[in-house]
């Protein structure tokens, strides 16, 4: 086992994943809300898919999107809390290399997924309140299954540097990861010489991704705002408004706290490491475990099914 601090080695066979260092001795009980926090995003997250699937009234285009939210959100909880866990729990650290480079894989290549399925749900809003007619004949269901491809070989390619960068680097330094999961950044710190290529790629994912769709959003939304106010009456304001609510509070989730992270861990070092470790993880929890809340009460025919089946089941 190379658990030591300092060695010589290129490569080694496993990382050892520190969980939140300093929280040691908390993380029996960090682990509890975290626990709960998985188990809300599983239920909530396979139940957006359940009842999707079971109403063909929802089997348009935006509650398709919505699915294909569901699906990144499980696999993105999944791919990191079940070895959180165990290392809270049963002081399981280690990772075996290859381990970890997937880990690290999934990880990003899925929060990449996410964002761009937040500009596919921009694109389906803009369209509803912009040029409600030709909804129906614009995003068709092969027009969003290419998109929701596209979404994907975009975050799957992007992401596809990261783990081979990483892999050619010397890891003379340590083998011990202070987060309790395999991220880009925290990996290629460990590594000896210049690893300026993968800082200045990860940069370059960063704002490509987050800046560029955020800015789509933000021209999206600029052209839904000017539809709505063009609209003649208050009330119908407020109501086409409101379909874009769950939209914008998932927005505002996933990118403010995100972007946040991800600067603050390239180039600020004032922040105490146990309490952006822990922010960190706690806000990589929050989208899977928000957005069915979220879309689950503010979307009346999502409300509406879930109730109906509360209702059928107690009678």
């Amino acid at each position: 086992m190379s658990g030591s601090n300092k060695t010589d080695f290129t490569n080694p066979s496993v990382f050892i994943l520190l969980g939140i260092p300093g929280l040691e001795a908390a993380h029996v009980w960090i682990a509890i809300p975290f626990c709960a926090m998985y188990a809300i995003a599983l239920l909530g997250n396979f139940t957006i898919l359940f009842i999707v699937k079971k109403e063909p009234s929802l089997h348009e285009p935006m509650y398709y999107f919505l699915c294909m939210l569901a699906v990144t959100d499980l696999v993105l909880s999944t791919s990191i809390l079940p070895k959180m866990l165990s290392i809270f729990w049963f002081n399981s650290s280690e990772i075996n290399f290859n381990a970890c480079l997937t880990q690290l894989y999934v990880f990003h290549s899925f929060s990449v997924m996410e964002s761009g399925i937040f500009v596919a749900m921009a694109v389906d809003r803009y369209v509803a309140i912009c040029d409600p007619l030709r909804h129906s004949t614009i995003l068709t269901n092969p027009v969003v299954s290419k998109i929701g491809l596209a979404v994907v070989l975009r975050g799957g390619v992007l992401i596809l540097p990261y783990p081979f960068l990483v892999r050619q680097w010397s890891y003379c330094r340590t083998n011990r990861i202070s987060q309790a999961y395999c991220a880009h950044m925290a990996v290629v710190k460990l590594a000896c010489g210049d690893t300026s290529v993968s800082s200045y790629y990860g940069l370059f994912v960063l704002f490509c991704v987050m800046g560029l769709d955020a800015i789509f959003i933000v021209v999206s939304y600029t052209q839904i705002l000017r539809a709505i106010f063009n609209l003649p009456t208050k009330d119908a304001r407020l109501k086409t408004f409101g379909t874009c609510i769950s939209h914008l509070c998932s927005i505002l989730v996933f990118y403010i706290p995100g972007l946040f992270l991800s600067l603050a861990t390239r180039f600020d070092q004032t922040v105490p490491q146990h309490f952006h470790v822990l922010f960190t993880n706690v806000y990589y929890l929050m989208p899977p475990m928000l957005n069915p809340i979220i879309y689950g009460v503010r979307t009346k025919q999502i409300w509406g099914r879930l109730l109906h089946l509360f209702i059928c089941k107690g009678a």
